[in-house]
């Protein structure tokens, strides 16, 4: 029998079953050491084989194998520098909610996201939430970074998540879609979620004054069904987002202005940072591709793929 993995807890699984049963699964032990050198080999998405055995009266499900999946994303595990995390499978769009106040979202975690999501071929629409305590200051950059990200394929909204006027675009585009809601910890991912559907009540969590920074209350990502069809992703609270799986000479790729111009400069194999007659670092000049992104770009081509990311949270 096959399902869809609704929650990840590292040993046991949730999954929906075809006829609507949810069960608890383990994971057979090889599964751990195939396929991606992950933290965890199953997450959120996942349709998964089952195999149900009768002990002692007692029906035990175990997880067998993955189906392949449509995409995932991942993230480099904080911890094991050389592993990742795959946040979720199989999604068919990310919601990527951004503050720009309490707490603020730092435009190079917007970029490393994007070129993540990118990588994979998953569509990204960016989520500005909490504008009721914008300045007049945080409104100008929205406007300018609604500008910048539009124009290469990201969707901008402006939202207040608490208010269901606000979201009521985000309800009808999600129906019957398996997406994803994702973002620093505090961006108010979780009252969105229970915005979207009344019949959810996650726990939502607080900011810390000390650090401006959400306090985490999600530890796995899980899959919720929504009344009006479909499912909804709630990811833990994202602060640093390492990439990984990425050769250093195809980031340019995941960058829509750089892939355009992609065969345009002097050199088959320029890097696009100290090359002469590079097309990317003329289309920069001419203000065609926005500084912010090329500074993410450098910042990406110069790092260790190696090192941890305990040190470079993006809060």
């Amino acid at each position: 029998m096959h399902g869809e993995v609704i929650k990840s807890t590292g040993k046991w699984y949730k999954v929906l079953l075809e006829d609507g049963q949810t069960i608890q699964a383990s994971i057979k032990g090889k599964l751990r050491l195939e396929g991606l050198k992950t933290t965890n080999p199953i997450a959120a998405g996942d349709v998964v084989d089952i195999k149900a055995i009768d002990a002692s009266g007692e029906t035990i499900y175990t997880i067998r194998g993955i189906e392949k999946r449509k995409n995932y994303l991942v993230r480099k595990s904080t911890n094991l520098s050389k592993q990742m995390q795959i946040i979720a499978a199989n999604v068919d769009r990310v919601y990527l909610v951004v503050t720009l106040k309490s707490p603020e979202t730092q435009i190079a975690f917007i970029d490393r996201f994007l070129v993540a999501a990118e990588s994979f071929r998953i569509p990204t629409t960016i989520l500005f939430n909490k504008i009721d305590l914008y300045s007049d200051d945080d409104l100008a950059l929205m406007e300018y970074l609604t500008e910048v990200y539009e124009p290469l394929g990201y969707p901008c909204k402006s939202i207040v998540a608490e208010k269901k006027s606000s979201i009521a675009f985000l309800k009808e585009e999600i129906k019957d879609k398996k997406v994803m809601i994702s973002g620093n910890s505090g961006v108010g991912k979780t009252t969105l979620v229970n915005s979207l559907d009344a019949s959810l009540s996650l726990r939502v969590g607080e900011i810390s004054h000390a650090h401006a920074q959400g306090r985490h209350t999600t530890t796995f990502s899980e899959m919720h069904a929504l009344e009006s069809g479909g499912f909804i992703i709630d990811t833990p609270g994202i602060r640093a987002f390492g990439l990984v799986d990425l050769e250093k000479e195809h980031y340019a790729h995941y960058f829509p202005e750089m892939r355009a111009l992609l065969g345009q400069c002097k050199f088959h194999n320029c890097r696009h940072l100290e090359e002469p007659k590079c097309a990317i670092k003329t289309a920069l000049d001419n203000e065609e591709i926005a500084t912010s992104r090329y500074m993410t770009y450098m910042q990406l081509m110069s790092e260790d793929t190696g090192e941890s990311y305990r040190r470079n949270d993006f809060k």
